[in-house]
């Protein structure tokens, strides 16, 4: 008899049980799909605010002389042009130009920086970034099991994280970060997310993480917070076209042709990769991410074919919008498909449905009154 694989928990676990949570396998730990609905928490983060655990996500950090240098040449962004106190958003590139992971990269000092990676590709991450230090004496070190990332994500979150002991971050920058600390605890703020809104991301310890949920939950009663799963936060980044690995993203998809080509400092010096793109982004990409909604009823599925007269592509990830209140989704097409207006067909369930090419994002956060 085979045994199952023993999931792990984050340290927030029990506070998810005791708010109703419905739990299930997510990247190798037992999460929080929903508490109530997802359609009411992607609703109260679009609107007033949402609270995430996202303790599974995966923490690496580079350190010593010669770790900007390192980053850089295993990167698809120029890590050595970061100022400290700032984050990149980049990729992990291999040979071909295909996607080994993305990642969040925070330049903590000038030769020390903290990777976050996606849950489900931490060994794979830390592995391959192991395999492509060669002998340049960057240590590196796997950090995952000892933080725990909380995100405060919604047009609210600025206004209840001032209320909050943490409001120091509350001045920063989108793609700013602060370290600081509390009476109990060292906590790093970010002003980042993976919700279409605006919002925070705060790291601290694992034994230190219910504190901080507690006190955000608590001062953000009075302004509609609510504790979302992760089942909204799929249905709000993809309104936000925000790409999820494994969906979007994988080893032989290329960042040109899932219209993150901005990721690509094509001018920095040779990184993994560079060849490859270089000759992509000169020749041209034959199939691009498109976004569609359907005009007929169905929710589209990752998988899914999509039709012109034959099959031309895949749907990536799809739903429905709890926004906008129709189905949509992300696939790939070839690139004279992707024009907005083009008439396709999904097939769900053997049947073909009507829907069209439609520019995206989808949905676009409205610009904060101080910016």
């Amino acid at each position: 008899m085979q045994m199952r694989e023993q999931l792990k928990k984050t340290s927030l676990y029990e506070r998810h049980l005791r708010l109703g949570a419905k739990m299930m396998p997510f990247g190798g730990f037992s999460m929080p799909i929903q508490y109530t609905s997802i359609t009411e928490e992607h609703l109260a983060t679009r609107k007033k605010a949402g609270l995430f655990d996202l303790s599974h996500m995966g923490e690496f950090v580079l350190m010593s002389t010669g770790a900007s240098e390192f980053l850089s040449r295993i990167t698809t962004g120029d890590p050595e042009k970061m100022p400290e106190g700032t984050t990149l958003y980049t990729l992990f590139c291999n040979p071909q130009g295909g996607v080994v992971d993305d990642l969040i990269v925070y330049r903590l000092e000038k030769e020390r920086f903290m990777l976050v990676v996606n849950a489900a590709n931490i060994q794979k991450d830390f592995k391959w970034v192991e395999e492509n230090l060669g002998r340049d004496g960057v240590r590196f070190e796997n950090i995952s099991d000892t933080i725990a990332l909380i995100a405060l994500q919604g047009p609210m979150a600025e206004t209840i994280f001032r209320d909050s002991p943490y409001h120091d971050g509350a001045n920063l920058k989108r793609n700013q970060f602060l370290e600081f600390e509390t009476e109990d605890a060292k906590v790093l703020v970010s002003r980042t997310g993976y919700t279409g809104e605006d919002g925070f991301e705060l790291y601290t310890s694992s034994r230190f993480a219910p504190k901080v949920w507690d006190a955000l939950m608590e001062k953000g009663k009075r302004f509609g917070l609510l504790p979302v799963g992760l089942g909204a936060r799929d249905t709000l980044r993809l309104e936000a076209r925000l790409p999820l690995y494994g969906h979007e993203l994988d080893e032989d998809i290329t960042p040109f042709e899932a219209g993150i080509g901005w990721t690509v400092a094509l001018d920095k010096e040779d990184f993994i990769g560079k060849k490859a793109l270089l000759q992509q982004k000169e020749r041209g990409v034959r199939r691009v991410l498109a976004g569609f909604e359907m005009l007929e009823q169905g929710i589209p599925r990752q998988g899914c074919a999509i039709w012109k007269e034959k099959i031309i592509g895949a749907v990536t990830s799809g739903t429905f919008s709890p926004f906008f209140k129709k189905n949509i989704g992300l696939g790939y097409v070839p690139t004279e498909e992707a024009k907005p207006g083009t008439e396709i067909f999904i097939e769900i369930r053997d049947r073909k449905l009507k829907a069209k090419i439609v520019e995206t994002p989808f949905y676009r956060m409205k610009p904060r009154l101080t910016e």
